[in-house]
């Protein structure tokens, strides 16, 4: 019940045809939403897989296989787990071009060879690879779309509404979901109102990027269990359990989590980037070089009117050198204890930024 919305960015090319960047399942309804684009502007060209993610990798083979004269790219670090199978394996067919580090230098580098620009000279993109773990790399493909002034990320930045986005309001699924997490009791029943559904979404918000918030409070078993064969809402799911509530201090943590709408790098990315600090800062120099006004992330709200200069802000971490969050320093306790706690062969490379803090909300 923990919802967190996947978004493929579609650009129509100054040259002809579509550029699809982050691709998503290709169901019935996302393909008949393509197809207007594609009779208006041209068929997709190309389909950029910008992550090693398994939520973004598992679904580029899928939408390639729906067009099977795009020109297919991802990046070069790509793995399966527990075994490396080939690219065959993992949903694609036909050939994976390799994604250059750089669009800096890159003419030619297209599939078809030659001395053209890659994409046509009309986007420019930087790749940074980062070692994640001793057994994992983190990729991030940003690409900048000249003619429009747009910048494309996957995972590095967020911005959070205040309510939830529409795709959550779309199946009563989602709605459930929303309502779920908006009990203040496990025996509360509560309205399906625009007010709940905020109140709910806000706390999927933390759930999702803290998985243990600070204004969680776990209830012991024997309250819950109790409780599930009495709530008035079983409709919710779940049987009725609802096994913990949260603290009237939430809505703080959510504010100081949102930071108005800014981009912000959420604590499980920034863990990656402060264990790479020279890579992120190199990359961070190539994107702010680009002159985009708007940032489009693969999740939560977007287009986020933002440019170099917000963006640069969402990491002051690397220009520190302290791996300090703009959120609650309850929220990120979870995290880093469980970092912390980590056996050996599990653990993420030290960083020379410290631990996770935030500054204390008395949550």
């Amino acid at each position: 019940y923990v919802h967190v919305p996947i978004r493929m960015t579609v650009i129509r090319m100054d040259s002809g045809g579509l550029f699809v960047y982050a691709p998503v399942a290709p169901t019935k309804e996302c393909l008949s939403l393509l197809q207007p684009l594609i009779d208006a502007h041209g068929p997709v060209r190309y389909i950029v897989l910008p992550s090693v993610a398994p939520e973004h990798k598992v679904l580029a083979g899928p939408f390639s296989r729906n067009f099977p004269a795009a020109q297919l790219y991802a990046t070069d670090k790509q793995y399966s787990f527990p075994l490396n199978l080939p690219n065959a394996f993992l949903g694609f067919s036909g050939t994976v071009n390799t994604l250059p580090a750089s669009s800096a230098g890159s003419a030619g580098a297209g599939a078809g060879g030659g001395s053209e620009p890659l994409w046509g000279g009309e986007f420019e993109h930087e790749v940074l690879t980062a070692k994640a773990s001793k057994e994992s790399v983190y990729q991030e493909a940003a690409f900048y779309h000249k003619p429009s002034k747009t910048l494309l990320l996957c995972d590095a930045v967020v911005s959070t509404g205040v309510d939830p986005p529409p795709i959550l309001l779309s199946e009563p699924e989602y709605r459930r979901a929303l309502l779920y997490h908006a009990r203040d009791d496990p025996l509360e029943r509560v309205e399906d109102t625009a007010e709940t559904r905020r109140k709910g979404w806000q706390r999927i918000a933390l759930f999702a990027n803290f998985f243990m918030p600070g204004g969680l409070i776990t209830l012991e078993n024997d309250v819950w269990l109790a409780a599930a064969p009495k709530t008035p809402m079983p409709e919710l799911g779940w049987g009725g359990v609802l096994p913990f509530v949260w603290k009237e201090t939430t809505p703080k943590a959510f504010d100081a989590f949102r930071q108005d709408g800014n981009p912000v790098v959420v604590p499980i990315i920034q863990i990656i980037y402060s264990r790479a600090p020279e890579a992120a800062s190199k990359w961070l120099a190539r994107v702010t070089s680009w002159d985009f006004e708007r940032v489009v992330p693969a999740h939560f709200d977007a287009p986020i009117a933002a440019g170099p200069k917000e963006l640069s802000a969402a990491f002051d971490f690397l220009k520190t050198g302290k791996n300090e969050v703009k959120f609650c320093d309850e929220d990120v306790q979870f995290l880093r204890e469980a970092l912390e706690g980590l056996p050996p062969d599990l653990a993420l490379f030290d960083t020379p930024l410290g631990s996770l803090r935030g500054k204390p909300c008395n949550l």
